[in-house]
């Protein structure tokens, strides 16, 4: 998939629902597929009585993956140069996940030209769960 300037504006959106009612099972899949047997995400016990929560949550790395594919699904993975999150929210099991990225701006490089980019995932209820930006390197 190769995007141009021609092909997406500055202020263009688009918008993907990421996962609708977040399963545990997909949660204990990403610690198996990252390594990341972290028990706040697994360990129901653990995450309310040693930690505080009200039970587990997801990684917040599987909730950036996701997000991810907003920007993939766009402009391609070939096309991404860097994309960076910051954390706002838990993500529980049961959730549903939206995911918009937002054409903020150009930039003319020896590379060619890139887009940039604002990320944001929000819940069912309107709550920000994850932000951030990414820019793109697109066809001349």
């Amino acid at each position: 998939m190769s995007l141009s300037t021609d092909d997406i504006k500055v202020g263009e959106t688009r918008e993907s629902v990421l996962v609708d009612d977040l399963k545990r099972t997909r949660i204990v899949q990403y610690a198996g597929a990252s390594g990341d047997f972290n028990p706040l995400h697994s360990d129901e016990r653990f995450a309310v009585e040693a930690a505080g929560y009200p039970g587990v949550f997801a990684h917040g790395m599987l909730t950036m993956g996701m997000t991810g594919r907003v920007l993939t699904d766009w402009v391609g993975p070939e096309a991404l140069l860097r994309f960076g999150v910051r954390f706002k929210a838990q993500v529980w099991p049961g959730d549903t996940l939206t995911a918009t990225a937002t054409v903020e701006s150009f930039e003319d490089t020896l590379d060619g030209p890139v887009a940039h980019f604002s990320v944001r995932t929000v819940n069912q209820h309107g709550v920000e769960v994850v932000t951030g930006t990414a820019a793109a390197l697109l066809e001349p």
